[in-house]
């Protein structure tokens, strides 16, 4: 029997193995030097980008976090936020899904379904006494945005034209071929409104998917033309929370840096140093949401041109308002935002907006058909045979694109021009007042110039002023950083800016003599200014959305 010495003389690797070892060895440390050397160049980015403060102030908001959860997770912690948010979902479910029905409305629970199927004359009854559980403030034009309606005539058009094509679907341009008509016909007179005569786009649901569609091209895009593998987004912080959602979906690292403080435009000088080699696009707003303010879309083309990046903006919100303010005679102070401009790669422009078509209408737009293919998804080999889509949606709703069509045949530039000017004539009646007749308690943020007009307040709880606003039926969006609230105005609430402002004006009164403590908006910004806010406003967002499915 061989000794343990001769096997293990046997069991040595030869000189070529050695060899082929060692090189495995030196490979593998090469290989480690090179993910050492990438995380240590992206550590460099980050530090440069957010300075020395900035990342400490990320490190120690890291840690609070996690002490935060662990501080939770005690059972008294738990026992306690859990009686408050029972008492939160108790108020929810009673606003949103009240178990006991206004007075004059009768409905039948349907928790499932039916054995037979409903008459009509049943259906007519039950929807009549839904639209009844609508606010009836709507039509009194006392929502922020919400509610974009261009009139009763332009509703009876709207469903007319839906009517007709209830089940077509675009996903079958050859059995659909009128709606596939009216899609591109849709997209070619936005996309001249926006001076993309030479570029590209489709419909969406909404400006989140245009918002999403647009990122996911541009994530595509720079991988395929600059070898990007780990992109990069940098927003201001006032652009629209689907780009959040968009960097969460497809995998894109987001930095949101902030905006002027004074002026509330996207700060281009601090943008510039959060552009790197993986930057894939940059953001502007043509309006922003929070504020109302159109960022420099001129220096931030400059500036995607300059770094060879894409350049999204978002004219979801101002849509048919900025693209028309120049008609109507409200140009002045609105910079260049469209595809005039040299470095604007897409732009979102919702039509269910100020364009007054049916909710679910929203269009993304690029400034050339090659960019708009980065879109598409195509699936070659699937078992169903090929598959290829625009947008995110396979089937969708051809009713819509044809409502849309409809609309933006009925109103023409004519229309749009004369509901641009009267929506712009009242957010700048607001906001002149603002200054005016209540420049002691309350200050306009920013310098606004289209629909929307936001203000805060230095001596009073401007939440509490919301509350009380919505107590006189108004519904204000409230805001944070500033707190502040903002008035969209639509061809609704255009006629009842002067309402608005003597209601405002009582509410101010009333909150100077007597501050209010309580209320919704006030709670919760007072909670949302505790270490656990984030944690609990959180829960509080998903009761929300759970009660949204109650029955």
């Amino acid at each position: 029997m061989p000794q343990w010495s001769q096997l293990a003389a046997r069991a040595k690797p030869g000189p070529r193995t050695q060899l082929v070892l060692q090189r495995a060895a030196q490979l593998g440390s090469l290989f480690r030097l090179v993910i050492f050397l990438k995380a240590l160049l992206g550590l460099y980015r980050h530090v440069y980008a957010y300075g020395i403060t900035g990342t400490s102030r990320q490190i120690y908001g890291a840690l609070k976090n996690v002490f935060v959860r662990i501080m939770l997770r005690m059972p008294s912690a738990r026992a306690q936020i859990a009686k408050e948010l029972a008492k939160t979902r108790a108020e929810l479910s009673s606003k949103i899904a009240p178990k006991t029905l206004p007075p004059g409305v009768e409905l039948e629970d349907v928790n499932e379904l039916p054995e037979s199927g409903r008459n009509i004359e049943w259906l007519r009854n039950e929807w009549t006494n839904m639209a009844k559980l609508d606010r009836g403030d709507l039509e009194a034009g006392r929502v922020s945005g919400a509610v974009y309606h261009g009139g009763d005539d332009l509703n009876v058009v709207i469903n007319e034209a839906m009517s007709n094509f209830i089940v077509s679907n675009p996903l079958h341009p050859d059995v659909f071929p009128g709606v596939r008509r009216m899609e591109a016909e849709l997209v070619s007179m936005v996309l001249k409104l926006f001076h993309g005569e030479n570029g590209a786009g489709t419909t969406t649901s909404g400006g989140t998917e245009s918002i999403l569609m647009s990122c996911k091209a541009h994530r595509d895009w720079a991988r395929a033309v600059k070898g990007v593998s780990a992109p990069e987004m940098v927003i201001p912080s006032t652009a629209h929370a689907a780009f959040w959602k968009a960097s969460q979906y497809f995998g894109i690292k987001l930095h949101v840096v902030p905006v002027n403080p004074r002026t509330r435009k996207a700060d281009v000088k601090k943008m510039t140093r959060f552009i790197n080699p993986n930057t894939i696009m940059l953001v502007g707003s043509a309006p922003n949401f929070p504020d109302g303010i159109v960022d420099p879309i001129e220096d931030l083309a400059a500036l995607a041109r300059k770094y060879k990046t894409g350049l999204h903006v978002d004219c979801c919100l101002g849509s048919f308002i900025i693209s028309f303010a120049q008609r109507a005679g409200y140009s002045d102070g609105l910079p260049k935002f469209d595809f005039s401009v040299p470095g604007v790669t897409a732009i979102s422009c919702d039509t269910h907006k100020y364009g007054f078509c049916p909710k679910g209408s929203s269009i993304i737009m690029y400034n050339s058909p090659e960019m708009r293919r980065y879109q598409y998804y195509v699936m070659t080999d699937w078992a169903g045979g090929v598959y290829a889509s625009p947008s995110m949606a396979g089937s969708r709703p051809g009713s819509i694109i044809a409502g849309a069509w409809a609309v933006l045949n009925t109103y023409g530039v004519d229309g749009y021009t004369l509901s641009a000017k009267d929506i712009i004539g009242a957010a700048r009646h607001f906001k002149l007042q603002l200054q005016n007749r209540f420049q002691d308690d309350l200050f306009v943020i920013g310098d606004p110039l289209l629909s929307v007009v936001a203000f805060g307040s230095d001596s009073l709880n401007i939440y509490a002023v919301g509350d009380r606003m919505s107590k006189k039926g108004w519904h204000l969006n409230p805001l944070n950083s500033p707190a502040g609230l903002h008035m969209a105005f639509t061809k609704l609430s255009a006629a009842s800016v002067d309402q608005l402002l003597d209601d405002l004006g009582e509410c101010i009164a009333a909150e100077k003599k007597e501050p209010e403590s309580g209320g919704n908006l006030v709670a919760l910004y007072g909670v949302g200014q505790t270490a656990v806010g984030p944690h609990v406003v959180g829960k509080v967002a998903e009761m929300f959305l759970d009660t949204l499915y109650e029955v």
